[in-house]
């Protein structure tokens, strides 16, 4: 049995994240996901406030939630409205769900120069509009919203706001302006506790960057339910992080009883909702980013190999999480043998080519190379610095041309290319959208013949990036090619003054990863 409730506002609260849209399949999958994942309470949307949200509930009826409680959301009744009168509240109970959350003004500021209310029209409107849904919901839960901003300007009224929602099963204070520190947080609360006998929960926005923390020092002192959205998204600055509250409380707080197998889901949740919101994954977030338990210092990834709790502070894999040793001209002896053995090379420590390669690798560093992002190109520098490098074809040269039609507003790139492949020489010639995609179609029009499987090959992002800004259009550029077979995905890095050379060294090293990996092994 859980101490505390985890109640997902992704699917409102998130959906209000700037450049984020969920249809109505998103919604449906990403509730279904947060069910598997064992989420108490999912809220589904405002049904009483587009067609969206209202046919997602009417779905919602006809799936087998295992898990989770789904729960609507809706405010009080209008100022001019009674709550019999009032048709969002009608559309809330029509939702059937088994929960439903209603919010209500708790700052005096609000209520008299937003609603244009008496303090005490607001309290009826609370207390009446709870009374009226109350028959209709086994769990009503009353969000009080700016409660914490509301009790700061002032607080009799503020408490006088839960007071009225004492019909409410749960009461959750709002830190709705994400602006309250952890210090006053704990204040608040102790006060609110000496006079509101009902369950308290905490719904946090993370503008001061502090909504995680605030909610874990609100579970210490003794809410029932946290309110969060997965990775933290929605409105301005996002909301409390569910993805860190819960292994915080799992693992580090001992208040949530939550079964190892879902907590190892938690990454693939991350990645899950990232997806479906269309966003690129944040490589920073604590727990499940890429980067969480990324050693890149030669000194760290040195500890770490020998006793992992030496600078990580829990075991990755509880989370779904993996650890990483960037390359890079930081790296330590530890990173590069360590890496060395992801790629299926063995590779001690004390072997005198490990000094060398890691000199190598900080003088192409220093040129402009990007070995710990670009782990394809890195792999290939390894394999040919310790003789494991198989070659399959050799340039012996390119020209690009490219040209703007009369009448058309596009610019076409040709590509002609020299190379060798198994003693016979081959040139090619393709056209392409620009230099790198013409480029592109003639070496794999060159080496299809030979490799089929070259065409399995596809590029999926393509990042260019300036060294030395001060030395304007002469500067080194770094071009980064992200690339995948269906199967497995590879960075594959190049770097030169000319941005056609750099991009050029990037293909070629995404073209020979594929053919190392499927034909060199």
């Amino acid at each position: 049995m859980n101490f505390i409730e985890l109640y997902d506002t992704t699917l409102r609260d998130g959906a209000q994240t700037w450049g984020v849209t969920f249809s109505l399949e998103d919604k449906v999958r990403i509730a279904q996901k947060l069910d598997e994942f064992g989420i108490d309470f999912i809220e589904g949307g405002y049904p009483g406030s587009n067609p969206k949200d209202r046919r997602f509930f009417e779905i919602a009826k006809t799936l087998n939630f295992k898990n989770s409680v789904i729960s609507a959301f809706g405010s009080t009744c209008r100022v001019d409205l009674s709550p019999e009168k009032d048709p969002q509240l009608r559309t809330l109970i029509e939702t059937q769900t088994p929960a439903v959350t209603i919010v209500g003004k708790c700052w005096d500021l609000h209520v008299t120069d937003i609603l244009v209310a008496s303090l005490e029209r607001n309290l009826e409107m609370i207390r009446e509009s709870i009374d009226y849904i109350r028959p209709h919901f086994q769990r009503v839960v009353f969000d009080a919203e700016h409660f914490f901003d509301g009790f700061k300007a002032n607080s009799d009224y503020a408490l006088k706001t839960l007071e009225a929602a004492n019909s409410a099963d749960l009461c959750c204070l709002c830190d709705t302006n994400g602006g309250t520190l952890p210090s006053e947080t704990a204040e608040i609360i102790r006060a609110v506790k000496k006079r509101i006998s009902t369950p308290l929960g905490i719904h946090n926005h993370n503008d001061a960057d502090t909504a995680v923390a605030c909610s874990l020092v609100a579970a210490e002192l003794g809410v029932k339910q946290i309110q969060g959205t997965i990775n933290g998204i929605g409105e301005r600055c996002g909301n409390t992080n569910l993805l860190s509250i819960i292994p915080a409380l799992a693992l580090k707080m001992g208040m949530l009883n939550y079964n190892p197998a879902r907590l190892k889901l938690l990454r693939h949740v991350s990645e899950f909702v990232d997806e479906m919101a269309n966003r690129t994954p944040n490589k920073a977030q604590p727990y499940v980013g890429t980067a969480a338990f990324a050693h890149k210092g030669g000194l760290h990834s040195s500890a770490v190999m020998k006793i992992p709790r030496a600078y990580e502070h829990i075991d990755p894999e509880l989370v779904g999480a993996s650890r990483h040793m960037p390359i890079s001209e930081q790296a330590g002896r530890a990173a590069l043998v360590q890496k060395a053995s992801e790629f299926g090379i063995d590779l001690s420590a004390d072997d005198p080519k490990v000094a060398e390669i890691l000199k190598i690798i900080k003088d192409l560093e220093a040129q402009g190379a990007r070995y710990d992002i670009a782990d394809g190109s890195f792999k290939l520098l390894l394999k040919r610095m310790l003789g494991l490098h198989k070659r399959f074809f050799t340039l012996h040269g390119f020209s690009v041309t490219s040209s703007k039609r009369k009448g058309d507003t596009k610019t076409y790139s040709d590509a002609v290319i020299r190379i060798v492949v198994k003693d016979k020489t081959e040139f090619s010639a393709a056209e392409g959208n620009g230099p790198v995609h013409a480029l592109d179609n003639a070496i794999r029009q060159a080496l299809t013949t030979f490799y089929p499987n070259v065409g399995e090959v596809r590029l999926t992002d393509f990042k260019v990036r300036v060294l030395e800004g001060t030395s304007g259009t002469g500067a080194t550029v770094s071009v980064l090619i992200e690339s995948t077979d269906g199967e497995d995905v590879w960075w594959t890095v190049g770097f030169n003054e000319n941005v056609i050379q750099a991009s050029w060294n990037a293909l070629v090293d995404s073209i020979d990863y594929k053919l190392q990996k499927d034909l060199a092994g």
